[in-house]
């Protein structure tokens, strides 16, 4: 059963200064409909769910490619990330955030519409503890499309992961990888 709000989003296709720490402060406790549509509100809101209730609460960001799902999922996460803290000294949340770029480079890719489109599905686990601080986190992946390791649209391309790898292929490191047939790939160079 679905209950809950809904915030429809645009990607405006450009850094705007409407998701810089200021803000994430201006939302912080503040209610629902107090404040214009936001993904912090959304993001408040769950917070103050689970503190509330002590139940788990779940954001679920949706739409079509390009629309910018990867960065609403970011905004969520850093806001959190702001206001939950962290209890531990290793600075979790940083950890946590500093985790993303490193899923975009396995499961990105080049499309027409977006030069970094997530190619999967991402279902993040944001854990806290007593006094609501991040503690940790898991991501899960689902839906990744298989077909683009062996076929690329026209004007598309493979996992940046490949690229990145192809383009090691020559360090020493990677020997043992059999990487040095990139070299030979005319569509590698393109």
């Amino acid at each position: 059963l679905f209950k809950g709000i809904v915030l429809v989003a645009i990607n405006p296709y450009e850094q705007l200064p409407i998701y810089e720490q200021d803000v994430i402060y201006a939302y912080s406790g503040q209610n629902m409909g107090d404040m214009d549509p936001h993904i912090f509100a959304v993001a408040e809101e769950a917070y103050k769910q689970m503190a509330r209730d002590e139940k788990n609460q779940s954001i679920i960001v949706s739409g079509e490619s390009g629309a910018g799902k990867t960065m609403s999922a970011k905004y969520a996460m850093r806001f959190f990330a702001t206001v939950g803290g962290s209890a531990s000294e290793t600075n979790i949340e940083a950890k946590v955030l500093a985790s993303s770029p490193i899923m975009e480079a396995i499961g990105n890719a080049k499309t027409t519409r977006n030069d970094n489109s997530s190619r999967f599905g991402k279902y993040i686990q944001i854990g806290f503890d007593k006094r609501y601080h991040i503690i940790g986190a898991n991501m899960r992946t689902y839906l990744l499309e298989k077909s683009r390791v062996v076929f690329q649209a026209e004007d598309e391309r493979n996992y940046h992961i490949f690229y990145q790898l192809c383009a090691s292929a020559s360090l020493p490191e990677f020997k043992d990888l059999g990487l040095s047939k990139c070299f030979s790939l005319p569509w590698y160079w393109q």
